[in-house]
């Protein structure tokens, strides 16, 4: 279930929001007025959505080279590399 708080809590309950953020996971949807005005999130949260989104436009872009035509590298080759890439930064 989202959650869902006053802009007003904010201004007088900061510290129960923050706490709120880190142990709940989730963001926060902050509304003003009765509408949707912002979301507040802990910055452990914010970092996972942004792997996650840098996950989706890598995604996004190896579709676009599959889709013109790019065949790849096979499997063997990728795990090789990464095992020359390990042994060397080790």
């Amino acid at each position: 279930m989202p959650l869902i708080k006053p802009i007003s809590d904010l201004r007088n309950k900061a510290n129960e929001i923050s706490e709120l953020a880190h142990n709940s996971d989730e963001p926060i949807f902050i509304t003003r007025n009765g509408e949707g005005d912002m979301v507040v999130m802990s910055m452990a949260q914010y970092s996972k959505l942004q792997l996650k989104l840098d996950l989706f436009r890598k995604l996004a872009a190896a579709q676009s080279q599959r889709a013109a035509g790019d065949k790849g590298r096979p499997l063997a080759q990728v795990m090789k590399d990464l095992r020359k890439q390990i042994r060397e930064s080790a």
